[in-house]
């Protein structure tokens, strides 16, 4: 009760005379302190959505629901509405305008990996047989399929005999990432297929592939991957920047999984709620990237 009270206090009442206060003492508002006192990246970027989000002018809230191509154009309206002068504070334009390129490109990152998540597989669809053959290919190239249906898809850690049931929960997410992380680090991805058929500690590679791809889209949605994302893209990020965190999911699952040897599979939950509140403590690091270190980059 007490801390909804002082939020509220300090929302709608104490937080507007600090920021009178300081801008008479400094003479600059308050994106102007955050943009020339903060490094570029997600410390900076999570205060400047943060304080437009609170703003009582109805230019700085509508500024975090922006396009990509109305950027410029709002950082100038935003700074006639503010009264900066751009002489006086030459990087406060720039810098700005990176802020609200992340923030808006955020949300339209999400909408995309929603609609893909939202696109059943479907095996009458071309382009969806030719990625699930080309994950075969990627993780078992030395040997063929015999057949689109069989059991040799429990091979790579399917079910059942045909894939496509398992993809029920995340559609064409699931697959376009395990051929993703198949293509870009294909040794690592064989590694870890090779490692997930240990007789003891083994898992289901594609069936765990997918689960971490529903990771990755609930940090996503959730608004987690933010301090990652801003931290990583200085811009507009991009589909891939979301494969390339389900592929560091990937990698240090594995690791995670091996070093905590759990007694069995039917454990398999439990693990996976434990490293999931492992990289949520990670991403509350301002200055974390999740990326894969030391081995090649796409």
């Amino acid at each position: 009760m007490f801390v909804y009270l002082w939020g509220y206090l300090y929302s709608n009442f104490f937080r507007f005379w600090l920021k009178w206060i300081l801008r008479q003492l400094t003479g600059k508002c308050e994106l102007q302190r955050i943009c020339g006192g903060l490094q570029e990246g997600s410390q900076r970027t999570l205060k400047i959505e943060y304080s437009l989000g609170l703003s009582k002018s109805k230019v700085l809230r509508n500024a975090v629901h922006v396009g990509e191509a109305e950027v410029e154009k709002c950082v100038l309206g935003i700074m006639k509405e503010k009264k900066i002068n751009i002489q006086k504070d030459t990087g406060f334009k720039t810098s700005l305008q990176v802020c609200l390129l992340q923030i808006s490109g955020y949300k339209k990152l999400y909408l995309e990996v929603e609609n893909l998540r939202k696109v059943p597989y479907d095996s009458d669809n071309e382009e969806h047989e030719k990625q699930l053959i080309q994950l075969w290919n990627l993780l078992m190239p030395h040997e063929n399929l015999k057949a689109r249906i069989t059991k040799q898809w429990c091979d790579i850690g399917f079910q059942g005999d045909d894939p496509k049931t398992d993809f029920r929960g995340m559609g064409m997410l699931g697959l376009v990432n395990l051929v993703y992380f198949s293509k870009h680090y294909s040794s690592e991805a064989r590694q870890i297929l090779s490692r997930s058929n240990h007789p003891k500690l083994g898992y289901s590679y594609a069936i765990v592939g997918i689960n971490l791809t529903e990771m990755a889209y609930s940090l996503l949605k959730s608004g987690a991957l933010k301090s990652h994302l801003y931290n990583l893209v200085p811009g507009f990020p991009q589909m891939k920047h979301f494969h390339q965190f389900y592929c560091y999911l990937v990698y240090e699952f594995d690791k995670f999984w091996f070093e905590e040897e759990p007694e069995s599979i039917m454990h398999f939950n439990h693990y996976r709620e434990k490293f999931h509140e492992k990289v949520k403590g990670l991403l509350l690091d301002y200055n974390q990237g999740l990326t894969l270190q030391n081995i090649k980059k796409p």
